[in-house]
């Protein structure tokens, strides 16, 4: 059985899957970051009322937003009491199994690759459009992270062919780098390209309401946006030649997204062609926690948990 945990800041989702990939067990709970001790225990009992609701012995992989660095500290997370902590390494040594720790778009690619739209396929791209823009990278339905725990960040590269007079002002990326992939083609990104243009703030939903009533401006803003998100996944074809590109976040569920998608990209690709598929994630919203429990069970043959 496999044990799945995405830890986000607000709530952490647990699910057991069975070798099958079916739900044996899911539940939800509130995120404790008042302090690292105060989370790190909120964590170790979602995973011991799992093991006793399913009375079996687990795989435990966790979805974090975050990294593991070179010496297995978490950096890079909006639980603030996580950075700098050992995280993995204190769980194992508190469980007395391994645990597998990895970052929430690592694990939406990873899902996506073993049984979502990505099956099947040996070379699998995942992207979160999101209140971020995340990725990962899996080959042979395996995780690849790389010397600087950064693989598939492609959202923190610049904007490909950036152009003031289309792209608007530059804008700096709360990584410190400037016009990131991130800060247009995310969700809060396309929010923020809208207030540029029209002034007031509205959400991604309250855009594509407008899209829909055939609204010139909105119209404008959308091709100017899937302009950037073309470009943008060009460079990841360009470099890796994925063999499917799979989409998730909020901003994949616009169904104006994909008719032209491909075609777009094709015009950005060198030799301008583009034959990679690029998809809708099958999972949604449960691919990251499901994609932690796949990533438990490829570490190794736990324990039975005392």
């Amino acid at each position: 059985m496999r044990l799945g945990l995405d830890i986000g800041g607000t709530k952490i989702e647990a699910v057991v899957l069975n070798t099958q990939g079916e739900v044996m067990y899911r539940e939800r709970c509130a995120t404790a970051k008042e302090s690292y001790q105060d989370f790190f225990l909120n964590v170790v009992k979602v995973i011991e009322t799992a093991s006793a609701a399913v009375q079996s012995r687990l795989s435990i992989g966790l979805g974090i937003p975050g990294a593991v660095d070179g010496e297995g500290l978490i950096k890079n997370s909006n639980i603030l009491v996580l950075n700098q902590q050992p995280f993995a390494r204190d769980l194992e040594q508190y469980l007395a199994m391994p645990v597998a720790v990895t970052n929430d778009a690592n694990c939406f690619t990873l899902s996506e690759a073993m049984d979502g739209s990505g099956k099947g396929y040996r070379v699998v791209f995942g992207v979160i459009l999101g209140t971020g823009c995340g990725g990962g990278l899996c080959i042979d339905n395996h995780l690849i992270s790389g010397p600087n725990a950064c693989a598939g960040e492609w959202g923190h590269n610049a904007l490909p062919r950036y152009d003031p007079r289309q792209d608007g002002e530059a804008i700096k990326c709360y990584c410190g780098q400037l016009n990131c992939i991130e800060s247009f083609i995310s969700g809060s990104g396309l929010e923020r390209q809208y207030t540029q243009r029209f002034t007031h703030h509205e959400s991604v939903p309250a855009i594509v309401k407008r899209l829909e009533s055939a609204d010139a401006g909105v119209r404008a803003l959308w091709d100017q946006y899937c302009n950037q998100l073309a470009r943008s996944l060009a460079g990841v074809v360009n470099t890796l030649d994925p063999d499917v590109i799979v989409l998730g976040g909020g901003v994949s569920n616009i169904e104006y997204l994909y008719p032209d998608l491909q075609q777009r990209v094709a015009e950005y690709v060198f030799g301008k062609q583009c034959n990679t598929p690029i998809v809708r994630a099958q999972h949604g919203d449960s691919s990251g926690v499901r994609g932690a429990a796949w990533l438990g069970a490829q570490i190794s043959v736990p324990k039975v948990m005392a």
